[in-house]
């Protein structure tokens, strides 16, 4: 099942399988000249979409807010960071409008109900939940009256808080996907949780993806070829930059690659191969397989070994390879020279 139908307007063909999605959230550092920066740096590496967070400070958040406190050198407080990273309106409307000129889906997480109001007024066609807002209903409640499609990370949830918000969407009648992910910053080997795509599929039954911090383009490698129909990844110019996300992201040149890799598995997804049916390699079959000869001069009347035996390309120039046993023990009605190929009527 395919999470999106759509990009931009366009029917999604299966090279856009899986959709993926490259996370700018806070690399921007408040600059909103970085943020149209990397929409363009993104546009030329082959996602579907681009991804930041509106946070909007007095509507989200409190000056007793203790999650990375000191991590800027920069800001004082948690809401000092927040104020900084925010836009107005009129530049987030730029920022999508930038991402329709280049061809990219513009998706933001809203943390407030304000910033779905704002994202209402932009024109965005779905929203993605972060991790922290799952067991938000309020503003699940905001976002369910819009009834666009949801992208839902699993990332803190329980099972039961994961049924929890799943009935409540259902009951409203909202489109959802979930994105397996692990909270960590980066999420190491024994984290990833790639069991969960097939686990989260079978238990709720909708398209799932993968929401991905380890900063490895093989996780969502091998989260394509597990079923994931949705990818998720932070991405920074350099890992060395400062910001609280960086350490957990690609880089422009590791996102190319990654899109390249995860088109070739979603294509080789879309056509599983047929092990009842070989016709296709019929040709090949008539060069590579073999006809049974003999290894050594024999005299008429010699009565086969398996010794006596080989094995020689191409096939239908003697009797088939896979059929040695019924040869073993029949006598020579000829003289036979070695190499020669051997077929039934040399056979009593």
């Amino acid at each position: 099942m395919s999470a999106f139908n759509s990009i931009a307007g366009r029917k999604v063909e299966l090279e856009d399988t899986p959709f993926v999605i490259a996370e700018i959230g806070q690399a921007h550092e408040g600059s909103l000249g970085t943020a149209h920066a990397y929409i363009d740096a993104l546009a030329s590496t082959g996602v579907n979409a681009v991804k930041f967070q509106m946070h909007i400070a007095d509507a989200e958040s409190s000056i007793h807010e203790p999650f990375r406190v000191k991590f800027s050198l920069e800001d004082q407080t948690r809401m000092d960071y927040w104020r900084r990273m925010g836009f107005t309106l009129d530049q987030w409307k730029g920022l999508k409008e930038h991402c329709d000129a280049v061809g990219l889906e513009f998706l933001c997480s809203p943390f407030s109900n304000l910033s779905v109001d704002w994202l209402e007024e932009i024109g965005v066609g779905r929203y993605k939940i972060g991790s922290g807002e799952v067991n938000n209903f309020l503003i699940l409640e905001r976002i369910a009256r819009t009834q666009k499609p949801v992208l839902l990370s699993s990332g803190m949830s329980s099972y039961a808080e994961l049924d929890a918000t799943v009935s409540f969407l259902r009951e409203r009648n909202v489109r959802f996907s979930i994105l397996q992910c692990t909270t960590a910053y980066p999420t190491m080997p024994e984290q990833y949780g790639l069991n969960m795509i097939g686990a989260l599929c079978e238990r709720y039954g909708v398209p799932v993806g993968y929401s991905d911090h380890s900063a490895k383009i093989e996780t969502c490698i091998a989260a394509t070829a597990l079923g994931a129909s949705v990818l998720e990844f932070h991405v920074a110019f350099d890992r060395r930059q400062f910001g609280p996300d960086s350490m957990s992201s690609l880089t422009l040149t590791e996102t190319s690659q990654l899109v390249d890799a995860v088109r070739r598995i979603g294509k080789a997804m879309q056509h599983p191969i047929d092990k009842t049916n070989n016709d296709a390699f019929t040709e090949l079959k008539q060069i590579f397989e073999k006809s049974l000869a003999i290894n050594k001069d024999l005299a008429l009347g010699h009565i086969l070994t398996f010794e006596d035996l080989e094995a020689k390309k191409p096939k239908g120039y003697g009797i088939a390879a896979s059929k040695f046993k019924e040869v073993i023990g029949k006598t020579l009605k000829f003289d036979k020279k070695k190499w020669d190929f051997l077929n039934p009527e040399d056979l009593i």
